[in-house]
């Protein structure tokens, strides 16, 4: 049965005014890219050599240039090795998949032009017709079928694509350019997880090097690479997809605290993601700049340690009842993110507008809870004891899109509350391995909800009988509800589903949400249509284009 129309995926129309985008944890089951498994700020180096370039659209020559500002997160540019190399291939659109996310997160034709299933097990996918990778190389069936398996071959730390397509073969016609995919379990929709970059098509032909040299088809090509420093692209001539608008693309990997300079300096155009309200709120008062900015479908979110002190409900309860997410989102982080209850974005059409909170912010009623458990201070030194022992938690968080200031403000407000709080501020990595390990009661996490265009890998979370359950949280009910998930395909009963489960996090109070990151692109007057995607994926877009 031929499916020649879009499947709406209960996503739901995100409120998208501009463009912005980037990261969340890089875990085994994770759709998240570049939070958790990232690095730590870019080096100096990066900074310094943005400084080294003017803003100008056009160089003596005449020749167009964009310079990009951004934070580095990959070591490599290789989508087998790690999910963040994955998503910057796809960000400088270098890589394309053969289907992509629109910005209501319904999937769309990129590299395929049909798709047919009958069983949803078996696939098969038609490649466009006179498509080349930018060496000139011809796209066939055979290429998309290698470049695939050869992520398959040499997957190393976070890319996992089995959790995306886990498949007994893959065949390639390439007279009929089709390539079919017969999965081990019938999947909902695989296109979906076909447009996650991990399954971006690369040239395989032999002395490829996609550490540093990766060939794609998309707007541009890599000419030199240095991790965490900079990148250097240039126009695609065998780009398939309409004109490219300019002739270079240079990207420096800066901090997030020099983004805001080197676009005032005219060092760079285009900066990512400026997370410093006070610089943010400057610029977007400055006719000379355009600020776009979206509600994304990440979640700022701390993870409960269901192991330790936070087992116990009353105690997790009113940590829950003591924390004003409103303040914390619109005034802590000054609204760079969209408070919420639910693990799942409000702007999703998964049933939050039907979810009741019983654990609303109230700092009275959350101390009555523990005077009433008994849970006291004794012995006049303002902190709590539960079971004769002090009420002390480890709070581990890292500097990356405001979560420090919301661990900081956590423990002020339960400082107050008489629980004693210790907040570790770590890079991503070394939070990681510690949350891995258990070794946290809170640990702060920014994840991409929907990265393969639906939850339910991200939902795996919280699911006790899979690999990527690190808060230890355990609810029967909610176990059997992540199974019916993976096994329904209706839209509706999947909808059905996933508010339940939101639902039951919310009455174990199993996750301490905050808000929904707002993304954001930051550019000056030189160019135009610098917009913001709801997708992470997309940054570097053939709609950015010179002002004149």
């Amino acid at each position: 049965m031929k499916k020649k129309l879009l499947s709406v995926l209960l996503v739901g129309a995100l409120s998208v005014s501009l463009l912005a985008g980037c990261g969340g944890s890089g875990g085994a089951a994770s759709s998240g890219g570049d939070a958790a498994a990232a690095s730590g700020a870019a080096a100096d180096t990066g900074a310094s050599a943005a400084a080294q370039g003017g803003g100008e659209t056009a160089d003596a020559s005449g020749s167009k240039t964009l310079k990009f500002g951004c934070f580095g997160y990959a070591e490599t540019l290789d989508p087998g090795d790690q999910i963040n190399a994955a998503w910057d291939n796809s960000r400088l659109n270098i890589g394309e998949c053969l289907f992509k996310f629109n910005d209501d997160m319904t999937v769309d034709y990129l590299l395929a032009d049909d798709y047919s299933t009958e069983d949803n097990k078996t696939w098969v996918f038609h490649i466009r017709d006179g498509l080349k990778f930018s060496n000139g190389n011809d796209v066939t069936a055979s290429a998309v079928k290698a470049s695939w398996e050869n992520v398959y071959a040499n997957t190393e730390g976070s890319s996992t694509p089995t959790k995306y397509m886990d498949y007994e073969s893959i065949t390639a016609d390439d007279d009929k350019r089709e390539v079919t995919v017969v999965l081990k379990e019938p999947q909902f929709d695989l296109r979906n997880n076909l447009a996650y970059p991990v399954f971006m098509i690369l040239d395989t032909s032999e002395g490829f090097d996609w550490d540093t040299n990766p060939i794609g088809t998309g707007a541009y090509m890599l000419t030199a690479y240095e991790p965490k420093v900079s990148a250097t692209l240039v126009k695609n001539p065998n780009y398939w997809n309409g004109e490219v608008p300019f002739d270079n693309l240079e990207v420096y990997y800066i901090s997030d605290d020099t983004k805001t300079m080197s676009l005032q300096s005219g060092d760079v155009n285009l900066v990512e993601n400026i997370t410093n309200t006070a610089d943010l709120d400057a610029l977007k008062a400055d006719d000379n700049y355009n600020v776009s900015i979206a509600q994304g479908v990440r979640c700022g979110f701390a993870y409960i340690n269901w192991a330790g002190i936070l087992k116990d409900d009353t105690l997790r309860q009113a940590v829950q009842m003591a924390i004003d997410d409103d303040t914390l989102c619109n005034v802590t982080v000054g609204g760079l993110y969209t408070p919420g209850m639910s693990v799942l974005p409000s702007g999703l059409a998964y049933g939050y507008d039907k979810l009741k909170d019983p654990f609303a912010y109230d700092a009275a009623g959350a101390a009555k809870l523990l005077d009433d458990a008994g849970y006291v201070d004794t012995d006049g030194d303002g902190i709590r004891e539960m079971n004769g022992k002090k009420i002390s938690l480890n709070y581990i968080t890292y500097p990356s899109r405001r979560l420090s200031d919301f661990a900081e403000a956590v423990q002020a407000t339960l400082t107050e509350l008489g629980l004693e709080v210790n907040v570790n501020t770590t890079d991503s990595d070394t939070e990681w391995n510690l949350m891995v390990n258990g070794e946290y009661d809170l640990c702060d996490s920014n994840w991409t909800t929907v990265g393969n265009g639906d939850p339910t890998e991200y939902l795996a979370n919280w699911y006790s009988k899979g690999d990527a359950n690190y808060c230890n949280y355990k609810n029967d009910e909610f176990d059997k509800l992540y199974e019916d998930l993976k096994a329904e395909f209706d839209l509706t009963k999947r909808a059905e589903i996933l508010q339940k489960m939101q639902q039951i996090l919310i009455d174990d109070a199993a996750v301490l949400v905050h808000g929904y990151y707002n993304s954001s692109f930051e550019s000056d007057k030189t160019i135009t249509g610098a917009n913001i995607h709801t997708a992470d994926y997309y940054w570097i877009t053939t709609e950015i284009k010179p002002a004149s």
